[in-house]
């Protein structure tokens, strides 16, 4: 493997840290077996000793390799990834309303907490070391105190100009299907998600989800008074055409709620010719879908995905982001391509909320112009990748025999499916009287599915105390298997 082609946007030294992670992992280091002297690893790479030397340290302070006096760097323990969790078909139910909202509240009371002693595994968002703070800081103050008037008032309802048309011209860009003046901005993705299903549905309507869905989805359909019928997602696969295509002959459905890239919780990632035919056989039946592309940038294959947009010809997609993964969780600036429902989109944000915040709009828009958001989402895709492979190794040293794990391309969850005897829901309680934040489970479904599953966040940098973390929460897991 040679190094000396690697893109200048990407850390050589998590380069290296990746290339021992996979030796690790394939069985090409074995537990206790020395690694390769600095200068060896130098030239077969292609890279500087220090930089070599930089990789080892920071799979040292993870855990993964110890140092030992004169003797070099060797595999700490057994450090194999956890076998991929499996799925299989289940029987579809009849439409169902959704009854999950008060254990929803429960793990979302940790989202924008001040206790810095909770370690971080429940709440889906990029560590804070990984934002562009100093950058957009500086951008935020330069554009309220240059432009005041503008920063203080109501934006327009569909929002700021400038962010519009720097979201269209990346949209084109990507490929996606985008007019200069498409876009709508809105306060983060939830409302995009909002604004969509109430653009397309009304109440005791029957909207079509994957499951495991985000549980924001479910509580958002349970606020709209919408029922739902689930569809498998798999973790490798995603959403199946053919899964869809019965659900649409079987049920009368009004609109779906999808998300084909790193679905919330699995990270499963539906192949570009699934998302056309899903398209397609939506499109026969004039149903709209609302997707959900939150995750898309976050991916770890050489190609960045495609969308369901990107094959919509009757504007029945209404495509849903935000920043808040990326940049700026708190600015709470988000997006979407509404389609043929623009209008109606419109008329509901203006009863809603009227506009979204003026100087979050701003800002990112004029960090969009200087073109810094391709360099930041490398560097964040290149971090995820790395937490990520770094978090599964000790999810194997800790937890109990018979768990297993997803494997993403992308994004910044794992899915865990624990021993049968494990009952999630008791985890979670058990683990946030630890200060351990997680998702138990069966929030991510109305139907009495994935008791024994929990989702975990990658997204704060690995340190110290999420080793600590992991092995307290494996320890709980552990103990709860064996009752």
């Amino acid at each position: 493997m040679s190094m000396t082609t690697m893109n200048n946007d990407v850390y050589r030294y998590q380069a290296v840290e990746k290339h021992i992670l996979g030796m690790v992992e394939n069985g090409a280091l074995q537990l206790g077996e020395k690694l390769p002297s600095l200068r060896k690893l130098s030239t077969n790479l292609g890279v500087s000793i220090s930089t070599v030397n930089q990789a080892y340290v920071e799979l040292e302070r993870k855990g993964v390799i110890e140092s030992r006096p004169r003797s070099g760097f060797f595999v700490k323990q057994k450090a194999m990834r956890l076998p991929r969790t499996e799925s299989g078909p289940t029987p579809m139910e009849a439409p169902r309303p959704v009854t999950r909202i008060g254990l929803i509240q429960t793990v979302l009371e940790s989202v924008g907490g001040t206790d810095t002693n909770e370690i971080p595994l429940g709440v889906v968002a990029p560590g804070t070391p990984l934002l562009p703070l100093k950058e957009l800081g500086r951008i935020t103050a330069a554009m309220i105190r240059d432009n005041p008037e503008r920063a203080l008032a109501y934006a327009p309802i569909p929002g700021d100009d400038e962010l519009i048309r720097q979201i269209a011209f990346r949209s084109m860009e990507l490929g996606i299907p985008a007019g200069p003046t498409d876009p709508v901005i809105t306060a983060g993705c939830m409302e995009a998600l909002y604004l969509g299903m109430r653009s397309i549905t009304r109440p005791g309507d029957t909207v079509l989800i994957q499951s495991p869905t985000y549980y924001c989805f479910l509580q958002l359909l349970e606020t709209l008074g919408l029922r739902v019928i689930e569809i498998p997602s798999d973790p490798e696969g995603g959403v199946s055409p053919a899964e869809l295509a019965h659900a649409l002959k079987t049920f009368d459905i009004s609109a779906c709620i999808l998300a084909p890239n790193f679905n919330n919780p699995d990270a499963s990632l539906t192949p570009d010719e699934a998302k056309q035919e899903i398209v397609r056989l939506l499109a026969e039946r004039d149903i709209p879908l609302v997707e959900d592309d939150v995750y898309t940038d976050l991916h770890f294959t050489p190609k960045r995905p495609g969308t369901y947009k990107q094959f919509d010809e009757k504007g029945l997609v209404l495509l849903c982001s935000s920043f808040s993964k990326t940049i700026a969780p708190g600015y709470r600036v988000g997006w979407m391509l509404p389609g043929k429902f623009r209008q109606k989109v419109l008329e509901i944000k203006a009863t809603t909320n009227v506009s979204t915040s003026a100087p979050g709009q701003m800002a990112i828009a004029e960090y969009l112009r200087q073109g810094r958001m391709e360099r930041q989402i490398k560097r964040l895709r290149n971090a995820m990748e790395t937490q990520m492979d770094t978090m599964q190794l000790h999810l194997e040293r800790h937890f109990p025999v018979g768990t297993r794990v997803t494997h993403p391309r992308g994004g910044s969850v794992l899915w865990l499916e624990l021993p049968k005897q494990v009952d999630s829901v008791e985890l979670f309680f058990q683990a946030r009287a630890k200060s351990i934040g997680i998702a138990p489970g069966p929030i991510f479904s109305t139907q009495d599915k994935f008791s024994n599953y929990i989702r975990l966040s990658c997204g704060a940098p690995w340190s110290e105390q999420m080793r600590q973390g992991i092995e307290t929460l494996g320890g709980l897991a552990t103990e709860l298997a064996q009752k």
